[in-house]
C-alpha cells in the first residue's frame, strides 16, 4: 500500500475515537437538520384531500336494535346469532348432512377461496415483516484487474488482485408516523375480507346443496303425481274410446282424448329429464358425479319445516359473510389511505454494518482489515411534482368506492331477507288455502266414486273429479318445496350461523 492509504487509515480511526463534545455536536447538527427537514414539509401538502361518503348504520335502515337479554336468550330478536354453522342438521336428514359434508370437504370453488385466503394472510405477515429489524450478510471474493488511470494509484493500479468482502448489514426503519402500521393494518383488513369471503363460498355452497337435495325431492313428488295423471288420461281415453263405438261420445271428444295422453307421457319424460340434471348438479357439488346417481330420493312429505324469524335483526350487519368481507375493504381502503398520508412526513432509517475488506485475500483475516459504520438515513418529500397527492386522492377514492360498495352490499342484504321473510309468511298462508281446496277437492273425488259405485254417474265424472285432485296435489307439492326453499334462502341472508370478525368500529355499531 502506498503512504496515501497507510495515512488514511489513522484518520479514520482518529474519527471514531473523537471527544464526546465533537459526538455531541454531530447530534446537535443531525438535531437541527431533521427539524430543518420538518420545516419543509409543508411543501408536500395533503390538505383538502378526504373520502366523501359514509357507511349506513342499521338505523337509517330501520333495523330493530336487539337488547342485551334478546342476544343472551337467542330469541327471535336475534335469529341469525341462534343459528348453527352446521345448520343444515337442523333437518335431520343423515344423507343431506354427508353430501354437505362431502361437498365442504372437496369442492374446487372453496378450496380456491382458501387458497385466496392462504395468500392474503401470507402477504399480512410480509408486510408485518416489513416493520422489524433486518440483517444481511454478504460475502464477495474477487479477482480484480485494477485500472492504471482509475481511482487507486500504483502498486494496486495497474495490477491483478484479489479482495474480499465480509459484511453483516443491518436496518431498522423508524415508523414514527405510522405508515408501517397502516400498511400491516390495511394488509390485515384484506385478508379478513379473504377470511370472510371464504366463509360466503362455503355458505353458499351448502345452502347449494341443501336446495339441490330439497328440489330432487320435489321433482319425484311430482313425477308420482304426473304419473297418475298419466294412468288418470289413459284410464280417461279407453272409456271415451268405448263411449265413441256405443255412439255416446263424438269424434272430437275422442281425438281430446288421445292428445292429452301423449301430453301427460312428456310431463313425465321432463320430470325425468330434471331429475337427472338435479342428481349431475348433486354429484358437481361434492365433487363426486357418481356419487349423486346412487342417491336414495328423499321423500318431501318427510321433510319438516324450520321456524323463521319474526322480524329483520340489526345483527344482520355483523352475521353475514359478505357484508364482514364489505366492511373489512373498508377497514383496508381506510388504513391505505392513512398510509397514504403518511408518505407525507419523513422517513428515519437506521442502517449498521460491520465486517471485514482487504486487497489481498492474505490480509482478509487481519484485525485492521475491519471495517463498521453506523447513522440514521432521513428522507422527506418536498417537492414531487404533486405525486403524493395523486397517490393520496386515488386511495380516498378507493375508501368512498369502498364505502360504496358496503353500503350497497347492505342494502341488497336487507332486501334479500325481507324478501324471504315475506316469501316465508307468504307460501304458509297460500298453505292454508291450498290445503282447504285439496280437501274440497278430495271430498268431491270420494262422492264421485261413491256415486259411480252406486250406478248414479258414469266413469267420467270421477276421472274429471280426481284431475281436480291431481291439481291440487301438484300445487301442494310446489308450495311444500317452495317452503323449503325459502327457509335455506332465508337461512343463506341472515349469514347461516357465520361468527364475523369485524373491525371494533362496527362491533360497537351492532351491539
Amino acid at each position: 500500500m502506498t503512504p496515501t492509504f497507510i495515512a488514511a487509515a489513522p484518520r479514520a480511526r482518529a474519527g471514531f475515537a473523537a471527544p464526546l463534545r465533537q459526538r455531541s455536536c454531530t447530534a446537535g447538527a443531525l438535531t437541527l437538520a431533521i427539524a430543518g427537514l420538518m420545516g419543509l414539509a409543508g411543501c408536500a401538502d395533503h390538505a383538502g384531500i378526504a373520502a366523501q361518503l359514509q357507511m349506513r348504520d342499521a338505523a337509517s335502515l330501520g333495523l330493530a336494535p336487539a337488547s342485551a337479554a334478546d342476544a343472551a336468550a337467542g330469541n327471535a330478536h336475534a335469529p341469525s346469532a341462534a343459528l348453527q354453522a352446521d345448520w343444515w342438521r337442523m333437518w335431520g336428514d343423515a344423507q343431506l348432512d354427508a353430501l354437505v359434508a362431502q361437498a365442504l370437504a372437496g369442492n374446487p370453488s372453496l378450496q380456491q377461496a382458501q387458497a385466496r385466503l392462504a395468500s392474503a394472510w401470507a402477504f399480512s405477515e410480509a408486510v408485518r415483516a416489513s416493520d422489524g429489524p433486518r440483517l444481511d450478510g454478504n460475502l464477495n471474493l474477487n479477482r480484480q484487474l485494477y485500472s492504471a488511470k482509475g481511482m487507486y494509484p500504483p502498486p494496486v493500479g495497474g495490477s491483478v488482485l484479489n479482495s474480499g468482502l465480509g459484511r453483516l448489514t443491518g436496518s431498522w426503519e423508524l415508523d414514527f408516523f405510522g405508515k408501517n402500521e397502516a400498511a400491516l393494518a390495511a394488509a390485515i383488513g384484506a385478508a379478513r375480507a379473504a377470511e370472510a369471503d371464504a366463509q360466503a363460498a362455503r355458505l353458499l355452497l351448502a345452502s347449494n346443496v341443501v336446495r339441490s337435495y330439497f328440489q330432487l325431492a320435489r321433482l319425484q313428488a311430482q313425477l308420482a303425481v304426473a304419473e297418475r295423471t298419466l294412468a288418470q288420461r289413459e284410464e280417461t281415453l279407453q272409456l271415451v274410446r268405448e263411449r265413441f263405438a256405443a255412439g255416446l261420445d263424438t269424434r272430437v271428444e275422442l281425438r281430446q282424448s288421445e292428445g292429452s295422453v301423449p301430453d301427460a307421457r312428456q310431463q313425465v319424460e321432463a320430470l325425468h329429464e330434471q331429475i337427472a340434471l338435479t342428481r349431475n348438479a348433486i354429484g358437481a357439488l361434492v365433487s363426486e358425479p357418481k356419487s349423486a346417481l346412487a342417491l336414495d330420493t328423499p321423500a318431501l312429505a318427510a321433510i319438516k319445516a324450520v321456524e323463521i324469524p319474526a322480524q329483520l335483526p340489526a345483527e344482520l350487519l355483523g352475521h353475514r359473510p359478505d357484508i364482514a368481507a364489505a366492511r373489512w375493504r373498508v377497514e383496508a381502503a381506510t388504513r391505505s389511505v392513512d398510509q397514504a398520508r403518511s408518505l407525507f412526513y419523513p422517513n428515519v432509517n437506521l442502517a449498521a454494518f460491520v465486517g471485514l475488506s482487504s486487497i489481498g485475500l492474505d490480509n482478509f483475516a487481519r484485525a485492521d482489515s475491519k471495517e463498521w459504520g453506523l447513522g440514521p438515513a432521513i428522507s422527506l418529500p418536498i417537492f414531487d411534482s404533486g405525486r403524493l397527492r395523486a397517490n393520496l386522492r386515488g386511495k380516498s377514492s378507493d375508501l368512498d368506492a369502498a364505502v360504496a360498495s358496503y353500503n350497497a352490499s347492505l342494502l341488497d342484504a336487507v332486501r334479500d331477507v325481507a324478501d324471504q321473510l315475506d316469501s316465508a309468511r307468504s307460501i304458509v298462508r297460500q298453505q292454508a288455502e291450498q290445503r282447504q281446496a285439496q280437501a274440497a277437492a278430495e271430498a268431491a273425488y270420494a262422492l264421485a266414486l261413491e256415486r259411480y259405485r252406486a250406478g248414479l254417474t258414469n266413469y267420467l265424472t270421477v276421472l274429471v273429479a280426481e284431475t281436480s285432485v291431481l291439481a291440487q296435489r301438484r300445487l301442494g307439492v310446489d308450495l311444500a318445496a317452495r317452503r323449503l326453499d325459502t327457509q335455506v334462502n332465508l337461512i343463506r341472508a341472515l349469514g347461516g350461523g357465520y361468527q364475523a370478525t369485524l373491525p371494533e368500529t362496527v362491533a360497537r355499531a351492532t351491539r
